[in-house]
């Protein structure tokens, strides 16, 4: 088997293939040499720099492709739809990230409170300046987080030492969250920070959200660009309908190292602008390479679909019933084809069939099926040679 890492991958992921017996080949394709060549490879793993896109999709799946990991949380830059339509399987490292971009969301909060990349600027040019630079504490304040997730979880754990009121917005209520969950709109209004976390691909902050904010607010964004009006936070700030904002995402990025980063955002002494630094840290970079490492290496051998974004990763999540039934049976050839034929005569249809050797001999089969067992099918079973026990549940 053979794996494109076309993103690179750190020497701890590289380890995890070599130990599981997959060739990995980390030589960059342009797309159209991506599109050309992808049907050899098992697997494609991507960070954010490669398109995956419907061609790429449709000529892995001519091929051998079968899986598409994407060694970060997001995978906008994969086309999910194509993959679903081509029965190639999906996944992301949902884990490697949250601490990395909680902590720089915090930091970008910190820097903004207290204008330290202002004051850094005037003392690398040998200006003394002191008070241009007064800044805010965050100690009593209230940090509005909009997308309580992993990362925003892990941000409200970060401030508690802030001893900062956080409040939070998100479809899903956690009970179990430090968290005061309020409606959106009660979050905008009563914050003093609002830090963007959510997920999807639709604006979240936009004017009528900006609207909302206090005037001595901060917009804190280190989630993706599109879920903030560029525009609207501009006329905001040109406006001064809030105190400012400390940004690591845009609507725009350059594709590559060294390009010119345009926006106007950087006109504002009240902006603090990052390149995308979310996972930028050695420890989210390895803790990635290990994750995405796994989940391929687990799904190509072993068909696991843990961390999958296209499928459920368990039958628990897919929208049909399901009913379990056991069969014991001797270990040998053809053992799953009869079984397989009597449930298909019964037209009973199996989604999964995990099974494990008991004895030295013997094999317990637990068959997951979309119709309920009855007795007629059950003493079918039994009568096969070879079949030992047969219940269902």
């Amino acid at each position: 088997m053979k794996v494109l890492l076309n993103d690179g991958l750190s020497k701890e992921g590289l380890r995890i293939f070599t130990e599981a017996g997959i060739e990995t080949d980390t030589k960059k394709r342009d797309p159209k040499t991506l599109v050309k060549q992808i049907g050899e490879f098992d697997a494609l793993v991507v960070r954010s720099a490669t398109k995956v896109t419907r061609d790429v999709i449709e000529s892995g799946a001519k091929g051998v492709l079968k899986i598409v990991g994407r060694a970060g949380i997001g995978f906008d830059n994969i086309d999910v739809a194509a993959a679903v339509q081509n029965g190639i399987i999906v996944k992301n490292a949902p884990w490697s990230n949250i601490n990395a971009t909680a902590e720089l969301a915090l930091a970008l909060i910190l820097n903004v409170s207290r204008n330290l990349p202002q004051a850094h600027f005037c003392l690398k040019h040998a200006i003394w300046n002191k008070k241009p630079f007064e800044g805010s504490e965050l100690s009593g304040k209230t940090l509005g987080i909009i997308g309580c997730g992993k990362i925003g979880q892990r941000l409200s754990e970060l401030v508690l030492g802030f001893n900062m009121e956080v409040l939070g917005y998100d479809p899903i209520v956690n009970v179990n969250s430090r968290i005061k969950f309020l409606p959106k709109e009660e979050v905008l209004k009563r914050s003093d920070y609002i830090s963007v976390h959510a997920s999807g691909k639709e604006v979240i902050i936009g004017e009528k959200e900006i609207s909302l904010m206090k005037p001595t607010a901060y917009l804190i964004n280190a989630s993706r660009g599109c879920y903030l009006d560029e525009e609207a936070l501009l006329n905001a700030l040109k406006a001064g309908r809030i105190a400012g904002a400390a940004l690591d995402v845009y609507e725009d990025e350059p594709k590559n190292e060294g390009d010119e980063f345009r926006s106007k955002l950087k006109e504002f002494d009240n902006v603090i602008l990052s390149p995308h630094l979310g996972a930028s840290t050695k420890e989210a970079q390895s803790r990635t390479s290990i994750e995405i490492a796994h989940g391929i290496t687990g799904y190509l051998r072993k068909g696991d679909f843990s961390n999958a974004v296209n499928v459920g990763e368990n039958i628990e999540l897919e929208s049909r019933a399901f009913y379990p039934l056991f069969v014991y049976h001797d270990d040998k050839p053809g053992m799953f084809a009869r079984i397989d034929k009597v449930l298909a005569d019964h037209g009973i249809n199996i989604r999964e069939t995990p099974s494990r050797q008991i004895g030295e001999r013997c094999a317990i089969a637990v068959y997951m099926v979309h119709q309920r067992v009855g007795s007629n099918v059950l003493d079918s079973l039994k009568s096969l040679e070879g079949v030992h026990r047969a219940i269902a549940s």
